[in-house]
């Protein structure tokens, strides 16, 4: 009879250790405010707004979405709260094709749209907005460490023995791309300083160059600067606007910006097949819209974007100089051109990756 009773406590005993366990699991569920990088939550409101962006706007997003929520207030009365995911630009994308429901999408590049608009997960009119779809611009700039040690000065001196390069992966990251098509694109113009026309197997050479001196390809931009301040590698390559923000932040950097790099231009989207079933396609559209107002702008050009705004562009002009070889992506053919010549099966970056 002890035995059974003995028995009996200890079922009841495991019981109730299950029961507990239940409930804590059951309260951290409840009590979670982030995961995936900050994707947050929904809470209470009388609206609420999706927002898949990449990782680098994350900050900038902290400081302007409380500001178009006061303005969407005293516009609507309505109450407008966000949950919000940062990733990878590319990352991102693939999350929203394959079903994460966000509203309105922050990209590194417009072929990461593009492919949402291929999805039909995007309007083909989604440059409607924004600045010919356009919120942010920024220049593919190297960062190394104070005092700058290894003496760098250009894209040219990634190419030295012992100069140890860090960018991250273009097939996860739209930093990576812009940061590939800036050296890329840096090769065709020396080419063509020497020879008055742009010579495409030089420049794939001279990024074969630099490539042989990179020490990891992380996921993302954010996560090859947290490699770089860990104390991987001898200098970065990645968005100026990084660079700045971290050195407001007290991160000692050199800032070297290339006299030949490529203008970043970063685009934002409404998703219009999720806005449509979700009800939100007003506050959706209205939010990409503030992107572009000078309060938002002003926010984003304190953490180091260059401004699409004219006006705060004007009034920030001295902090952002043009470099003299400065060139955009039509320097490279365009979207099309460059997805085709760098980033296919067969094109120019897996030829350098695969060592062809």
């Amino acid at each position: 009879m002890r035995v059974h009773k003995r028995s009996r406590q200890l079922h009841g005993w495991l019981a109730a250790l299950m029961l507990a366990l239940l409930a804590l699991a059951l309260a951290g569920c409840g009590n979670s405010e982030a995961s995936n990088d900050g994707e947050a939550a929904p809470q209470q409101g009388d609206l609420t707004l999706v927002i898949g962006a990449y990782s680098v706007v994350k900050d900038a997003m902290g400081d302007i979405l409380p500001l178009f929520a006061a303005d969407w207030k005293a516009k609507t009365g309505q109450t407008i709260v966000f949950q919000e995911s940062y990733e990878a630009s590319g990352t991102q994308a693939r999350a929203i094709a394959g079903g994460f429901e966000a509203d309105v999408t922050l990209l590194a590049l417009e072929g990461d749209v593009e492919k949402l608009v291929k999805a039909g997960l995007v309007a083909d009119t989604w440059k409607e907005h924004g600045a010919d779809g356009t919120i942010t611009r920024s220049v593919v700039a190297l960062g190394t460490r104070e005092g700058n040690p290894k003496g760098i000065k250009d894209f040219a001196d990634l190419t030295k023995p012992g100069v140890k390069v860090l960018y991250p992966n273009p097939k996860t990251s739209g930093g990576a791309q812009w940061d590939i098509n800036a050296i890329y694109g840096a090769g065709l113009k020396m080419s063509e300083a020497q020879t008055g026309v742009k010579d495409p197997a030089a420049a794939k050479a001279f990024l074969e160059r630099v490539h042989a001196n990179v020490e990891s390809l992380d996921k993302s931009g954010r996560a090859s600067m947290a490699a770089f301040e860990y104390g991987v590698g001898d200098v970065i390559v990645t968005y100026e606007n990084e660079l700045l923000a971290r050195i407001a932040k007290g991160v000692k950097y050199e800032v070297i910006i290339p006299e030949d790099t490529i203008l970043i231009e970063n685009p934002a989207a409404v998703v219009d097949k999720y806005v449509d079933e979700r009800g939100t396609r007003e506050a959706a559209e209205a939010l990409v819209d503030y992107l572009t107002t000078p309060a938002a702008q002003e926010v984003f050009a304190e953490h180091g974007f260059r401004p699409v705004n004219e006006q705060v562009y004007a009034a920030n002009e001295s902090r952002y100089p043009v470099p003299a070889g400065l060139f955009g992506i039509d320097y490279l053919g365009g979207w099309t051109e460059v997805r085709e010549t760098l980033y296919s099966r067969r094109g120019v970056w897996y030829q350098v990756l695969a060592g062809i």
